[in-house]
């Protein structure tokens, strides 16, 4: 048996991982187009020399022997024939393979905003050449406009104003980090980037880019007319799925990216996927079990993604830690949400039909043993007798008379 994976990040690293374990003897080929093995959740500490090149990677530093790997580094995949069995790739060069794992990620997408493609002094926060870029950038430039305001964009904000850059972001939703937090929650991260002086602007867009004459930023215009100086602009708003190097191929592509179903494989059924080229769930948690439950299919050995949530986000900007779990924000009166809110602690649990379907925590994160106990007990919290939030421990160890252990309900 022969794999190949296409991509060095979390999915596919731990998909090597994972077929190791499951196979000791077969062939494993990993092609990336990086040479570096790094993690893109903290490359904003890069950016602020919190740490090297060499401390961003999160493999061990013989991963080539440890799992016998034949790395194919700083080669791009262009194309795949899955008549043929083969990955073509930049130079030319043919590799092929019995099963195929694809986990080559996302890239900043520029949206069609008048005159930021054009623009020279305007990059993505997706890789390491983009934190090569950034990095040259501010030393003689400290007035950075983010736009987005979502998990990628606070990690920009957060590097920036922590080596002395002036930020303002823009963010089209009305709160940050919209997909994972509600309004209230928002707002404690909000005034804390306040605090540092990051200007922000919610609910608008940029309309234009304005250029001087040597073709670069000096400001943009937002949907709502008001012009906000700066001198860069890191896009982190908009992504796409590396999926180009598949049209032709026949394996099936769907509107955000590469299709694949709860084992991993897609539309062939020798190919298989993980990590966010799919679109669907751009965080590291899901795209290491996304990797690890595919190889584990590649390898012969029956899996699926089990995960209650394909959404779990865990965060701690600003040394405010906070956890988000699925649907906050339902989106009509059909649901039950329950609320505990302290101040500096803040709780959120939003339920149907008895059945948890999405949850907040900031501040205080104890809670969220309680909380997967719950979930993954599938504990109808609507036959809860205390409070939700007063659940302890000590009320999943009843017992039967058999000794079986049970959640005492009405």
């Amino acid at each position: 048996m022969r794999y190949a994976v296409i991509g060095a990040s979390a999915a596919g690293i731990n998909g090597i991982r994972e077929l190791r374990k499951i196979d000791k003897e077969s062939e494993i080929i990993l092609i990336s187009k990086d040479s570096k093995m790094y993690s893109r959740c903290i490359l904003h500490h890069y950016l602020r020399d919190e740490r090297t090149v060499e401390e961003l990677n999160f493999a061990e530093d013989n991963f080539e022997d440890l799992y016998h790997v034949n790395w194919i580094k700083g080669k791009a995949a262009t194309a795949v024939k899955p008549e043929e069995k083969k990955v073509i790739l930049e130079d030319g060069t043919e590799v092929e393979y019995d099963k195929l794992l694809i986990t080559t990620g996302s890239h900043t997408y520029i949206p069609p905003v008048k005159n930021l493609k054009e623009a020279k002094n305007v990059s993505g926060f997706r890789n390491l050449e983009d934190i090569e870029t950034l990095k040259e950038a501010v030393k003689t430039r400290k007035n950075v406009l983010i736009m987005g305001a979502g998990l990628v964009g606070l990690d920009c904000a957060s590097g920036l104003s922590d080596i002395g850059v002036h930020v303002s972001i823009v963010e089209m939703a009305g709160w940050m980090l919209p997909k994972q937090l509600d309004a209230r929650a928002a707002k404690t991260y909000q005034d804390a980037f306040g605090v540092l002086g990051v200007d922000q602007y919610y609910n608008v867009g940029i309309s234009e880019a304005v250029l001087n004459e040597n073709g670069e930023i000096t400001s943009v215009i937002l949907t709502d007319g008001t012009e906000v100086a700066c001198d860069y602009v890191v896009v982190t708003a908009g992504v796409r799925s590396n999926v180009e190097f598949l049209e032709g191929s026949g394996i099936e592509v769907g509107k955000y990216g590469l299709i694949f179903d709860a084992t991993g494989k897609t539309s062939d059924d020798d190919i298989y996927g993980a990590g966010d080229v799919s679109g669907l769930s751009p965080i590291w948690p899901a795209a290491v079990k996304e990797g690890i439950v595919a190889a584990s299919n590649m390898a012969g050995v029956k899996r699926q993604m089990t995960d209650f949530f394909a959404s779990k986000s865990t965060m701690n900007f600003r040394t405010i830690p906070t956890m988000s779990l699925g649907n906050v924000n339902p989106e009509d009166d059909s649901y039950t949400v329950e609320i505990q809110d302290k101040g500096d602690s803040y709780k959120k649990i939003v339920h149907k039909n008895g059945k948890i379907v999405g949850a907040i925590l900031q501040g205080d994160l104890a809670y969220g043993g309680i909380l997967q106990q719950l979930i993954a007990r599938h504990i109808d919290v609507t036959k809860v007798k205390k409070p939700i939030f007063d659940v302890d421990y000590s009320d999943f160890f009843n017992t039967k008379e058999n000794f079986e252990f049970y959640f005492e309900e009405d």
